[in-house]
């Protein structure tokens, strides 16, 4: 009796006819366990669940570990990787010339919190209809390690030593603005993120994601194991070069108003609540008291903070209509001879 093979099942397909690979980017260079990963992993998972058209998305980062991210996700998009903090602007200026585009932003917390805090304020009170994601671990990981705006007060690093300043809040710094999408999650918990990002892809303005995103390699304290300074005490060198051992990510799974503590690498410990129904996310004060309130608990408030959908974006206070500027012909956004010699006219 000759076997048959069965025949090769045809892969999933979305709502527009793609596989999920369709979605992928280039294999990862981060560290292993970084959190950034799995952010990128849920990027993909949420435009394949959206159908969203790869050639209709624009990504954009600046400079820092995060923002080598868009490299590993949606390889079918367009990408401009910006300088440092100057990000928003170049998001800004794309998303003018074509309104049309989705726009997706990857920066971290020091390229946002740091050098980038007058334009990420700008871009969030312009209501850019854009997803901003910051992927926040509190240190410049592609710099060695240094604080960044977002660490903890009393944080200490080997290179940086002990941090004595407050953080920036991210999230109340986008509300303040009138960012009218603001959100906040971890890293390790895909069940929430995947639905944020959707809702955030969904919205017609600038959508902020603040996503808690530990650095495996430099937020950690000289005493654990898993520090540079453990691993160097008790090395015996044959070649003069520095090897970041991999990590397991962490992951998180918890219920709605649960309050979950998340060991770090370090020893150390962050305090992660999941709001429940209680909180209106369309009443902006209410927004702003959770949001003192988890600073003073010393919690990170994950799930959807603010929501106003009544705002304006950029495009339409600019009454772009629908034909995109970069369709328009230079006849017609060019001044015409005279219109031009009638405006010097008038200046003499």
């Amino acid at each position: 009796m000759t076997a048959t093979a069965a025949p090769a099942r045809p892969p999933a397909t979305n709502l527009i006819g793609l596989t999920k690979t369709d979605y992928k980017g280039l294999e990862s260079t981060l560290c292993a366990g970084c959190g950034h990963d799995s952010i990128s992993a849920q990027i993909i998972s949420a435009c394949y669940e959206l159908g969203v058209r790869p050639e209709r998305l624009v990504k954009f980062s600046g400079i820092g570990c995060s923002s080598k991210s868009p490299a590993y996700f949606m390889n079918r998009s367009f990408g401009f990787n910006a300088l440092h903090g100057r990000m928003p602007s170049i998001a800004t200026g794309a998303l003018m010339a074509n309104h049309t585009l989705f726009g997706i932003g990857i920066s971290g917390d020091g390229d946002t919190g740091s050098i980038g805090i007058g334009q990420f304020k700008h871009l969030m009170r312009r209501n850019v209809r854009m997803v901003y994601i910051v992927e926040n671990n509190g240190v410049y990981g592609l710099t060695k390690g240094q604080f960044s705006a977002t660490a903890d007060l009393g944080q200490e690093i080997k290179y940086a030593g002990r941090n004595e300043l407050p953080p920036i809040d991210l999230c109340l710094e986008a509300i303040v603005a009138e960012c009218g999408f603001v959100a906040r999650s971890f890293a390790g918990d895909p069940k929430q993120v995947v639905p944020l990002l959707k809702a955030a892809l969904s919205y017609r303005g600038t959508a902020l994601l603040d996503i808690i995103s530990p650095c495996v390699t430099f937020n950690n304290r000289d005493d654990s194991t898993k520090s540079y300074a453990w691993g160097k005490a008790h090395d015996e060198r044959i070649n003069d070069f520095t090897f970041v051992p991999p990590q397991e990510e962490i992951r998180v799974d918890y219920a709605p108003g649960a309050t979950e503590t998340v060991e770090l690498y370090d020893g150390s410990s962050i305090v992660l609540k999941k709001l429940d129904g209680s909180h209106d996310p369309t009443d902006r004060y209410a927004a702003l008291r959770l949001l003192e309130e988890a600073r003073e608990k010393q919690q990170f408030i994950t799930g959807l903070i603010y929501v106003n959908g009544d705002r304006p974006n950029l495009a339409e206070l600019e009454r772009l209509g629908d034909t995109p500027l970069v369709a328009y012909t230079p006849a017609q956004v060019r001044p015409s001879p005279e219109s031009l010699e009638k405006i010097m006219a008038g200046m003499k």
